[in-house]
């Protein structure tokens, strides 16, 4: 089916006017704004969990190859047990799927760092005390010297995205305490206060250092530089909201069949991309967040579900349609941030930029659910 340009070049100038007036990628109206704040109140709760456990086992569970109990966060109990083989808990594997979409995907400062000699010097040095008395895994250092190094890369990465969802809860946690005394009451509103957090925290270092036998390895010093917005949030954004990684039972990974593009800038499965109705089944990885969140929704937002013509039948797919919105609004406010000058500039140069920043954003947006969100 083709589709139909001039109606598509309509939409796209009006999402970029929309944007230009200060609006959102989302339209504001009373029920969106209850969605949005409602799921990402729960979505605070949950990743401020997600969190927690990300910097725990960043900081406890490095250089360990069976790590049995890292989602215990150090206190392991008979009943924690049988809750967790019953799956009443809360499913920190989705976490460590948002963590490896982004340290396949890359991009950024702490990307670029963990691949430099100075990097591989500092985890030399912790691999060193880490086995110091265990020969044997110090020999298959030596014959595979990248193997034990990649470990560590990927404990930078659980602290990076621990530290950046730290941020994030505490913003949509505020959101919604301003929602409920009514000093939140439109989209844009929602946009701002996600956005001022954004620069706010925009500085905010990115470290990481792990202890041995109380002497401290730092693998990201301060000294680098990284930090908050250009070195976890950006690439946050790229790697979950736009990119994400194809669900396994939904296309084919043989490359003969040519469904997955070899190219990964070319991926499309993100956040923003995502088909809803799979929410549920078995291999989709959002189904995992969406079965999380379902425990921490506010009253007024489950009430809507509970009314809706399913009622509770379709309570993920709900609750991811609910979620979707509310990443258009995180899209919009770091686009927002983003922006070579402000939104609001009377300078001709300025707003051409502006213009052409803007639908660099909107061309990769084509293909989202850009357009059934705002039916």
């Amino acid at each position: 089916m083709v589709k139909n340009t001039s109606t598509h070049n309509s939409l796209f100038n009006e999402y970029i006017q929309r944007l230009e007036s200060g609006g959102a990628l989302l339209p504001d109206n009373p029920e969106n704004v209850l969605e949005v704040v409602g799921i990402l109140k729960s979505y605070g709760i949950v990743i401020d969990a997600y969190s927690h456990n990300l910097i725990y086992i960043a900081n406890h569970q490095f250089l360990k190859f069976f790590p049995f109990f890292k989602y215990f966060n150090g206190k392991v109990s008979l009943p924690q047990l049988l809750r967790h083989w019953w799956h009443d808990r809360i499913n920190f594997e989705y976490a460590e799927y948002c963590m490896k979409a982004m340290f396949w995907h890359g991009g950024g400062g702490l990307d670029n760092y963990l691949d430099t000699k100075d990097f591989k010097q500092r985890a030399q040095a912790v691999i060193a005390a880490k086995f110091k008395n265990n020969f044997f895994i110090l020999g298959i250092n030596e014959l595979f010297p990248d193997f034990l190094i990649e470990q560590l890369r990927v404990s930078a990465y659980y602290s990076g995205l621990g530290q950046f969802w730290r941020v994030m809860a505490d913003i949509f946690l505020s959101l919604s305490d301003l929602y409920d005394v009514g000093k939140i009451t439109t989209v844009p509103q929602i946009v701002d206060h996600i956005k001022s957090g954004l620069v706010e925290a925009a500085s905010k270092p990115i470290t990481y250092s792990v202890t041995i036998q109380e002497k401290v390895y730092e693998l990201l010093p301060t000294s680098l530089g990284l930090t908050f917005l250009a070195d976890t949030a950006v690439p946050y954004v790229e790697a979950v909201f736009f990119r994400g990684t194809p669900f396994q039972g939904t296309v084919s990974y043989n490359a003969q069949a040519y469904q997955i593009s070899p190219d990964q800038s070319r991926f499309q499965y993100g956040a923003l991309y995502a088909d809803p109705l799979p929410i549920g089944g078995a291999g989709i990885p959002p189904t995992l967040l969406m079965q999380d969140m379902r425990h921490f929704l506010p009253e007024y937002l489950h009430k809507i579900y509970r009314d809706s013509p399913r009622g509770e039948d379709d309570l993920r797919v709900q609750i991811c349609m609910s979620f979707q919105k509310s990443m258009f609004c995180v899209t919009t406010a770091a686009i927002l941030g983003l922006m070579p000058y402000a939104v609001d500039t009377q300078d001709i140069r300025e707003q051409q930029e502006n213009r052409v920043f803007l639908e660099k954003w909107l061309e990769r947006l084509k293909n989202s659910r850009l357009q059934t969100v705002n039916s």
